[in-house]
């Protein structure tokens, strides 16, 4: 059973638009839509913004249906120069930026008392899905590096510049590492993917919208390449 976690309805609409034999189960104000993409058997769900609904949402998804993976499809600011604005990034791991406990020796972005200051995500999920992505979504190139996630929407140079240099990551988001955290509590393989859709600075605000269709439609094609495979 694949888990396939969106952060917004216009996400999750379009992906259980290819979806049969739906049932669905209502759950902590969410609705896992579970049923199949093609051959593979998968629960759709839209988890809401921010790391606690997302963290909440892939316990249930263990919980109550024994996903055996995770993939968390969306959208992100670039961190990078050369990741431009429609590209997709493929998580090798992720961490939460705006976690700080330095006072008690840890580095920033490391939650105290856990063994590992980022998540690493399934290396077979990714080399699907960049192959997969590749063939569906020929017209962009695709990034494979650090998902960084936070509570807050970047759209500040100086803080962009914080987390690459702090970070060294590619994208930045607000859901993906709690995700992360939770799959690799619970030992199921995730992946992170993310379309940008702005360059996480000063014209964030105004770029947002403007890509935010052509980037869920990257994340889409992206998403059911990958459950039809799996």
């Amino acid at each position: 059973m694949l888990g396939i976690i969106g952060a917004m309805d216009e996400e999750v609409a379009r992906i259980k638009e290819k979806m049969e034999d739906i049932s669905v189960l209502s759950k902590a104000g969410m609705e896992f839509f579970r049923g199949k993409i093609g051959n593979c058997d998968a629960v759709v769900v839209c988890c809401g913004i921010g790391k606690v609904n997302a963290g909440v949402c892939t316990q249930i998804l263990v919980d109550c249906f024994e996903v055996s993976a995770v993939i968390n499809t969306g959208i992100a600011g670039s961190l990078r120069a050369e990741i431009d604005i429609g590209d997709i990034v493929l998580s090798t791991d992720a961490l939460q930026h705006d976690v700080e406990a330095v006072a008690f020796g840890y580095p920033v972005g490391q939650i105290p008392r856990m063994d590992t200051l980022a998540f690493p995500a399934d290396e077979r999920l990714r080399k699907v899905a960049r192959a997969a992505c590749e063939r569906v979504n020929p017209d962009i190139r695709v990034h494979e590096g650090r998902v960084v996630s936070g509570d807050q929407f970047i759209s500040d140079r100086a803080k962009k510049d914080w987390l690459t240099e702090t970070f060294e990551g590619y994208c930045t988001e607000m859901e993906g590492a709690a995700i992360a955290q939770a799959a690799y509590l619970n030992r199921v393989p995730f992946l992170i993917i993310r379309a940008i859709s702005d360059k996480a600075d000063d014209s964030a605000h105004e770029d947002y919208p403007a890509f935010e269709a052509k980037a869920i439609t990257h994340c889409v094609n992206l998403t059911l390449a990958i459950a039809e495979e799996y």
